[in-house]
């Protein structure tokens, strides 16, 4: 496990990297990194599915123990789901 950081290009570097190795890395630290497309990595359509997923829960009709299933039902990674709830 590894927090990774960088600045300038070496910081893109950083949040490329640890977005490919979200196992691996505990966070990242970024000087002027400037702006990054992350719509390429596996990990980011992984994580944009989850946010739907939540995005999608009609709150006013769902008790805690219901969302709670609902996201584990639909999150199939453990870890963000234990996140999202």
């Amino acid at each position: 496990m590894a927090t990774l950081g960088g600045h300038g290009f070496g910081a893109k570097v950083a949040t490329a990297t640890a977005i490919s190795n979200m196992e691996r890395c505990t966070g990242v630290i970024n000087l002027e990194g400037g702006p990054l497309d992350h719509r390429y990595y596996e990990a980011y359509n992984e994580l944009e599915s989850y946010v739907s997923v939540a995005k999608s829960m009609d709150l006013s009709k769902l008790d805690v123990n219901q969302a709670t299933k609902h996201l584990k039902d639909n999150i199939s990674c453990a870890k963000w789901a234990s996140i999202f709830v």
